[in-house]
Formats: structure tokens, sequence, C-alpha cells
């Protein structure tokens, strides 16, 4: 066996280094473990090589990627062509370390093991190797078998190189030869170079996958506490990403400079999946609140229950009337009968003031009023007000059911959401999600919340994701407090947005042209509400 001279060692030392940049600059883990493989066999002149990957289990090893360059093999890794072999296990069915197979001896013990002729030894057994010689025509004989380990000392991966060969210098160029002392030294420098290189790149899909996990951790609180809130926040952002990709596939008009790759996709399908985080602290009798009156329950019950007290007293009154000394029954009866068919009216209009409306007009919101002044008995036996000024005023919303003060602690959820997001220490590939997410209620013209930021203000995807908030929640058919929307009536309600200042116009333009309505009412709408849009009729809109 002949070692290197000081030139081929300074030349591999060259090509470590060289190596050890490459390997930290690659992000594509089957392309890192391929680079891997090819440049150890590189490195000690091997006809082949397999790197094995520890099972999700880690009981057994699974075969990543074999080359052979003899037999023309290439399997595994990014070649595509599968490696239909079974997994080499870690240990037998009693628990105990299996050191039969030469690749689980290196892996339980961390030990290279480097073995001048298979075909001699008699530690190991050798059966699946000498059956492959024997299948394919191949004769194997140097091994050299290299764990893996990362910087805690977990088996990441197992490096096996197969015949070495003299290189061009040696005499008989090309002959078969034991892997040497500094082929072993240097494969294993290699091998915790790229064990390094590749923990790291495990650990950042971990946080990726972390993340992602918090996130849904997120919209799962939020879907259990209204699941309505967190069927709109899956649709939000498949919607934001259908118009994003329209946006990128453009090549004309004010947005045709508007490209993303695929960081700049996952950061705003993130902002997309958190837009509306704030909303785990809006009280669910708020944002589901489906009639004026509800709380906790919906109060019309208790008003419906003073009705009754009413229609009960006015039938008392009769009654005593009736046993008067000359009563004009007659006159007590029809007065009776028109008393409740009064109170029953103003009953029934409650009850459809109650449900909330589009616009709840001035002379209904005077007879609610009126009602209120209505003097009945509690129960403590004391009379009062028919309503409570509550009652009143959120009998007299004008538009749907939340008041002011609720409207507030609604729009409180952006802030929250702002909060909450620009608290976490984001990489500098996500640094734009608080961004993105939180101005989804901005407008062109800065009347929107919480910044009252501008268009020039607003990043692409910022508002991209206003329309999606949008349109979603006007078509979104399960929410307790309206009915879905008509995708004609969506589309109306949106172009006059777009000129009034409210959304982006060029985004909306391309909403449209790009049907990306279309796509999305297919997919997620229930077909009553996929309608014929005129487009010609959309107001701004011109096709």
């Amino acid at each position: 066996m002949q070692e290197l001279n000081p030139t081929q060692i300074a030349q591999r030392l060259h090509q470590l280094t060289e190596v050890s940049v490459a390997l930290g600059d690659t992000h594509d883990t089957a392309a890192l473990l391929d680079r891997i493989l090819r440049v150890a066999k590189h490195m000690t002149d091997a006809d082949g090589g397999t790197l094995y990957r520890p099972s999700e289990d880690r009981r057994s090893l699974c075969f990543h990627i074999s080359i052979n360059d003899t037999l023309e093999i290439y399997q595994g890794g990014v070649s595509g062509k599968p490696i239909d072999i079974a997994p080499v296990p870690l240990y037998d069915n009693y628990g105990n370390k299996n050191i039969a197979s030469v690749a689980a001896y290196a892996a339980n013990f961390n030990q290279s093991v480097n073995i001048e002729d298979v075909y001699k030894a008699d530690v190991f057994n050798f059966s699946g190797m000498r059956s492959f010689d024997a299948t394919f025509g191949y004769h194997s004989q140097s091994i050299l078998t290299v764990p893996m380990t990362d910087h805690e000392g977990e088996l990441v991966g197992v490096l096996q190189l197969v015949n070495a060969k003299n290189s061009a210098n040696d005499p008989e160029p090309g002959k078969i030869r034991a892997f040497s002392p500094t082929d072993q030294r240097f494969i294993e420098a290699l091998s915790a170079q790229a064990a390094v290189a590749l923990t790291n790149q495990l650990l950042i899909q971990q946080l990726e996958s972390l993340l992602e996990a918090l996130v849904n951790l997120i919209n799962i609180g939020i879907d259990e506490k209204s699941p309505y809130t967190g069927r709109h926040c899956q649709f939000v952002p498949e919607l934001t990403m259908m118009l994003a990709e329209a946006v990128h596939d453009t090549t004309q008009g004010p947005l045709a400079a508007f490209r993303m790759n695929d960081a700049d996709r996952k950061e705003l399908w993130l902002a997309g999946l958190l837009h509306d985080c704030g909303k785990i602290t809006t009280p669910v009798h708020v944002v589901d609140k489906s009639t004026k009156l509800e709380t906790i329950f919906d109060r019309i019950h208790l008003v419906d229950t003073r009705f009754e007290v009413l229609l009960r007293d006015c039938e008392i009154r009769a009654l005593r009337a009736r046993i008067e000394p000359g009563a004009n029954l007659a006159a007590i009866e029809d007065r009776l009968l028109s008393e409740q068919r009064r109170i029953r009216a103003d009953r029934d209009f409650l009850r459809r003031a109650n449900v909330g409306s589009e616009g709840m007009s001035l002379d209904d919101q005077e007879r609610v009023r009126r009602i209120a002044r209505y003097r009945w008995l509690g129960p403590d036996g004391q009379e009062q007000d028919f309503l409570s000024p509550d009652e009143v005023r959120n009998l007299t919303v004008r538009f749907g059911t939340l008041t002011e003060d609720e409207r507030k602690i609604i729009n409180n959820h952006i802030d929250v959401t702002v909060r909450m997001l620009e608290s976490l220490p984001w990489p500098k590939h996500l640094k734009n999600v608080p961004e993105y997410a939180g101005g989804h209620h901005e407008r062109m013209d800065g009347k929107g919340y919480p910044k009252g930021l501008t268009k020039d203000q607003m990043s692409v995807q910022a508002r991209i994701m206003a329309i999606a908030d949008i349109f979603e929640a006007l078509t979104a058919c399960d929410r307790p407090y309206k009915k879905g929307k008509k995708l004609s009536e969506s589309l109306q309600i949106l172009g006059k947005f777009a000129l009034n200042g409210h959304i982006d116009p060029d985004l909306f333009d391309i909403f449209v042209r790009n049907r990306v309505y279309l796509q999305f009412a297919h997919k997620n709408m229930d077909a009553h509400q996929i309608d014929e849009v005129d487009e010609s009729a959309i107001p701004g809109y011109r096709p």
C-alpha cells in the first residue's frame, strides 16, 4: 500500500478546503449529500460508494445514494432512480446492536471500519455484497466505512466506499488497492465537515417546520374559538397566493416588474396564515356576533319574555274590566285584541331588527326607541323601561350587528396582530411578514387602519392581501351574522372599492382580467353563489 507524497497530500488538503466552502454554500440537501459521496469517491479514487441515512425511527440504515462507475450505477439522491434494497437493521429483535453488518457496526459504535479484502475478512457478514457481486459480475475488495455524526454525537449518515484504485502516477494504475490510513483520515475529516453542513441544513429545516407548526398552533386556537375565523385564516392566504401568482405572470402595466422567488412565496404565504392572528385575543361573542343582542347568549329571548309579560298584563286588565258592573264586554275584547296585536307586531319587529341588515332606516331606529319607553313590571316588582340603554344601543345599530365599541374591539385585532408579529425576531428572509400581514386593513387613500398608510407606503404584497381579505369576507357563506354574497355582487362591491380609494385598482384589474376570482370560486365557494358575471358592468373595470 503506497502512501501519498507531500504534493498529493497538499492537493487533497486544498480539495478538502474547497469542498468545505462548497458544502457551506449548498442549500439543497439532496444535492449536498450527492456532492459528499462524489467528493469522497474522487478523493480516494474509489470505484463505488454508498451513502446511508438513518430511518425516522433510527432503528435501521436506509440506502440513500449508490454509485458504481464500473457498473454505471447511479441510484437515489438527485438521480430520480429509487434504490430497491432493504434497509440495514441497527438492532436485532431483542434490541441488541447489530454487529454483523459493517455499516451497522460503524453506526452503532461511531467507529470507522477499513477492510482490505472483504473475501478474506471473517469479522462481518458480507453475504449481501457477495450476492451483489455474483449478480452483476463484479468483485468487491476493499471497503472503507465511516460514520457521520453531528455535534451531539447523533448519527446523521454512514459513508461507505468500495474498491480504491491506484492513481495514474502509481505503479499498476487502476489496480484495486486497500484504502490507506491517509485515505481514512481524509474521509473522516470530510465526513465530519459534511455532517456539520448537513446538520445545519436539518436544523434550519426543523426551525422552519417548528415555525410553521407554531403558526398552525395559533390557527388551531383561533379555529377552536371561532371556526368561521379559522376558515377565513385558511382561505385568505390561498387567495393571496392566487392573485400574487397572477401578478407575477403579468408582463404589461404598472405591475409588470413584480416578481417572486420561492423565498418570497414562503414569506407571503406565512404572512397570509398570520394575518388575523390577533383575533386570538378577541372575545368570541364579539367576533362571531350573529345578532345585535347577542353576548354570550342572544338577549332577544329576554325581550320576548317581557313581551309575554305585557301580553299577560293586557289580559289581566281585560279580565278585571269584565267583572266591573256594567262592563262593555265587546269593547273590552276589542281593546284587548288591539293591544295584543300591537304588542306582537312590536315583538316581531324587534326580532327582525335583531338580525341586522345592510342598512336600518331612521324610522325603524325611532320605532325601537319608542318601544323602549314602554313600561313593565320587572321580577323585582318595580316598573321600568321596556328596553335598557344598552339594548337600545345594540338594536339601533344601522349596519350589521356590531356597536361602535364592539367595532373598536374587532378593529383592535389588527393592532394586536402587528404587535405580536413585530415582537418576533424574524430572520432576514421573513422580515416582511409583519408588514404584509399588518396592512390588509389599510386603504390606498390613507383612510384605513391601523397606521393610515397610503398606496405608495405599502408593499404590493400587503395590497394583494387586502383584496383577498375583503373578497373572502364578502363571499364567505358560513358566517353566523351574514349571508355569503354571490360572485357578481362581490365584484360590484370590489369595483366600487377600487374607484373610491379602498383597494388598489391595478391589482383589481389583474384580479378580474386573469379570472382569479373564478379560480377561487370554483374551488371554495358554494355552487349557488357562482352566478354569471358581466365583467363589462363591473365598476372601474375595462375589459
